[in-house]
C-alpha cells in the first residue's frame, strides 16, 4: 500500500535512498548552501505558475544551478531593514551641502533693499527740509543763461532761532533783522570750478527792480551802494538782480546760511583743519583769538575766523580770501568717506546744514550735492578761487575793475578757462 499522496510514489523522492530524509544509515554529503532569490520574476525554463490562488514562493538557486522551494535559509538580511544595517533602524541619510550660491544671491538681494529703501528715504527727508524761500522768478531784465551753472552763496548775519546764550558765545550780537556778511559766485563747467568772492563793500548801482513782498516796481535811479546794502533792502531777490545787472552774469541758483547753521555745520564734520596766519589772530569784534599754526577749528571759532575783518591789513579783501579757503575747507571735511559713510556723522551734517540753509524754489538736492562738490575742488587744485578784480575805491567802497570784469564773464559764459586774475 503506498501511503505516499496521490500522484506520489518513492521514484517521486529520488532515486537515492538517502540524503532526503530516508531511514538509511548512509550520510548526506556536502551539499551547497543554497541562495534564496525573492522577488515576483517569470519562472524560467518553462516552469509552469502556481495555481490560482496559491501564493508565489520564493525561490533558491543551489549550487548546481537548480531551483526549488526556499528551505528556510536566508542571508542574515533582516527584512524590512535596508541592506547592511542591523536591527537599529538603518542608517540616516547624508545631510545635503548647503547652497551657497543661492544664500550669497539671497544675501546680496537683501543689502542691496535696505540700502534703496534707505537712499530713498534719506532723500525724501532731506528733500523735505529745504527752505525754497527764494523764488528768482521775480527777478526782472536777467540777461541770458550762459554755459556751465552759477550759484550765488551768500553768508548772512541772520540769527533767527538763536537763543540770547548762543548769541553771546557766538559773538553775533542782537541786531534785528539780517544782512549779507560775505558773498560768492560759484561757477561749475566743463575747465572745472571757480570761486569768485564779492567784496560787501563793492561799489554798484542799484537797478530798477520789483519788490519781493510788495510786488511794486521800484525804478532805478542810479544809485551808487555798497554790495551789502541791496540785500539790507530787499532781500535776496535784489541781491541776485543787482549782482546780474552790474556784471551781465546769470545766476542760475542762490544758497544763504546763517550764522548758527554755519557754527553747527563745522561742529557735526567733527571740526576743521586751517592754518592760521603767523602772528595769529585776535579780534575783539568777532571774539576770534586764534594762535598761528595748523589746527582745527570748532564751530565757534570757525564763525569768528570767516568773520574777522579788524584785525586783517588788508580788511574787507584779506577776510573774503579766508572766507573762501575755510568754505573750501569745510566742503572737502564734509565729502570725506569718514563723514559719507558715517551715518553718525552723514546725518547731523546734512540736518545742521538743511535746518538752516535757505535756496531758491528750483534748487534740488542734486544741485546742492553738485555745488558742495565743486567746492571741495576748489580745495583740491581743479578749480581756481579769487576776489573780483578792483580798480581802486570811491566814498570808502570798492571798485571793479570794468575791463577784467567783462573777460571775466564772457570766459564763465563760454565756459572757457578763467584767466583773470583777481585781488
Amino acid at each position: 500500500m503506498n501511503n505516499w499522496p496521490e500522484g506520489w510514489s518513492d521514484e517521486n523522492r529520488g532515486s537515492r535512498g538517502y540524503g532526503h530524509g530516508s531511514a538509511s544509515a548512509r550520510p548526506d554529503g556536502a551539499r551547497v548552501m543554497r541562495q534564496v532569490r525573492r522577488g515576483s520574476a517569470a519562472p524560467s525554463g518553462g516552469q509552469a505558475a502556481p495555481p490560482y490562488g496559491v501564493p508565489p514562493q520564493p525561490s533558491y538557486v543551489d549550487g548546481q544551478g537548480h531551483d526549488g522551494y526556499d528551505s528556510g535559509y536566508n542571508t542574515g538580511q533582516v527584512y524590512g531593514s535596508p541592506p547592511g544595517g542591523g536591527g537599529g533602524g538603518g542608517m540616516r541619510e547624508p545631510r545635503p551641502a548647503p547652497d551657497w550660491r543661492r544664500r550669497i544671491k539671497w544675501t546680496a538681494i537683501t543689502v542691496v533693499t535696505v540700502l534703496v529703501v534707505t537712499t530713498v528715504g534719506t532723500y525724501f527727508w532731506a528733500d523735505s527740509k529745504l527752505n525754497r524761500g527764494v523764488d528768482l522768478s521775480k527777478v526782472i531784465d536777467r540777461p541770458e543763461a550762459g554755459e556751465g551753472t552759477n550759484y550765488l552763496i551768500v553768508g548772512s548775519d541772520s540769527r533767527a532761532g538763536m537763543s540770547a546764550e548762543e548769541k553771546k558765545k557766538l559773538h553775533t550780537g542782537s541786531a534785528e533783522g539780517k544782512r549779507t556778511d560775505s558773498m560768492m559766485i560759484l561757477h561749475t563747467g566743463g575747465n572745472g570750478p571757480t570761486l569768485i568772492s564779492l567784496p560787501r563793500d563793492s561799489d554798484v548801482e542799484i537797478p530798477t527792480f520789483v519788490g519781493s513782498e510788495s510786488g511794486k516796481t521800484y525804478p532805478g535811479k542810479g544809485r551808487h551802494v555798497k554790495l551789502n546794502a541791496a540785500y539790507a533792502e530787499d532781500g535776496p531777490e535784489l541781491l541776485v538782480r543787482t549782482v546780474e545787472f552790474n556784471t551781465g552774469l546769470h545766476i542760475d541758483h542762490y544758497v544763504e546760511i546763517g550764522f548758527a547753521g554755519f557754527a553747527n555745520i563745522v561742529d557735526a564734520v567733527g571740526g576743521v583743519e586751517m592754518e592760521i596766519p603767523k602772528g595769529g589772530i585776535k579780534d575783539s569784534k568777532s571774539g576770534a583769538d586764534l594762535e598761528e599754526g595748523k589746527q582745527t577749528l570748532n564751530g565757534e571759532e570757525a564763525l569768528a575766523f570767516v568773520r574777522t575783518r579788524y584785525a586783517l591789513a588788508g580788511s574787507d579783501l584779506d577776510r573774503t580770501k579766508n572766507q573762501q579757503k575755510f568754505l573750501a575747507a569745510l566742503a572737502n571735511q564734509a565729502a570725506t568717506p569718514g563723514t559719507v559713510l558715517n551715518p553718525f556723522k552723514l546725518y547731523p551734517t546734512m540736518s545742521a546744514g538743511l535746518d538752516t540753509l535757505i535756496v531758491d524754489k528750483d534748487m534740488g538736492l542734486f544741485d546742492l550735492a553738485s555745488m558742495f562738490w565743486a567746492m571741495k575742488g576748489v580745495t583740491g587744485g581743479e578749480g581756481k578761487s579769487m576776489n573780483m578784480p578792483i580798480s581802486g575805491s570811491s566814498g570808502g567802497n570798492l571798485v571793479w575793475d570794468k575791463a577784467k570784469v567783462k573777460t571775466l564773464v564772457e570766459q564763465l559764459n563760454n565756459d572757457e578757462k578763467v584767466t583773470v586774475s583777481g585781488n
